[in-house]
């Protein structure tokens, strides 16, 4: 559970705003919580999550000053590319990440809630499903969701996952799910919050992939 708690998010000011380069810091770290779900099958998630935060660092590099908030680029962009945006930039790399962010709180919410297969309590089966159903499938074309269905069935075990995110240290599962919950505080608080500001500003795009 060190790979998260060493990397937390920030906690949210009042006004919900989620200050950008804190924000791809803290980002960074989860292509290496993908892995912990399986370095070869999970393969695609691990690329979605770094190609887009590499879009949005080359947009924030370009004036960290102008660009201090998520919302503010999403603005910049929006006044920059006129009828392209949001289909364009930093705002269309982000979209695509929430979705992956939005995976990983549903998976890690439902392994703190207790969810699980009662015939065969250590699959992530069932945990896997619900976060692919909550933030990638509607997004995905018929191929894509072939795919994913097979890559739920080759999760690893609860006990493997958990492990994993100890850094191979073994810890008692609910110690580890503990810490999971404190984790998902500031992370679901900063995952809604984007949510929010593309709903606001009416930057969702419904295509499939």
């Amino acid at each position: 559970m060190a790979l998260l708690m060493d990397h937390q998010f920030r906690q949210l000011p009042a006004d919900k705003q989620v200050e950008t380069r804190p924000f791809l810091e803290a980002c960074s770290y989860l292509p290496y919580f993908i892995d912990c779900l399986g370095s070869t099958i999970f393969a695609p998630i691990k690329a979605e999550i770094t190609g887009n935060l590499t879009k949005i660092k080359a947009v924030y590099d370009t004036n960290p000053g102008k660009y201090k908030t998520l919302q503010q680029i999403l603005e910049g962009e929006k006044d920059m590319h006129g009828s392209q945006w949001p289909k364009v930039g930093a705002t269309l790399a982000l979209m695509w990440l929430k979705r992956a962010l939005r995976f990983i709180q549903v998976f890690l919410q439902s392994l703190a809630d207790g969810e699980r297969d009662e015939t065969n309590p250590n699959l992530l089966r069932i945990n896997v499903t619900k976060a692919y159903e909550a933030s990638l499938m509607h997004y995905h074309g018929w191929f894509l969701q072939k795919i994913f269905k097979a890559i739920m069935y080759t999760a690893p075990y609860k006990t493997e996952f958990l492990k994993s995110l100890s850094k191979g240290r073994e810890v008692k599962d609910e110690e580890c799910l503990e810490k999971i919950r404190k984790f998902l505080i500031n992370f679901s608080a900063t995952v809604d919050a984007i949510y929010d500001v593309y709903s606001k500003m009416h930057a969702e795009l419904e295509y499939k992939v």
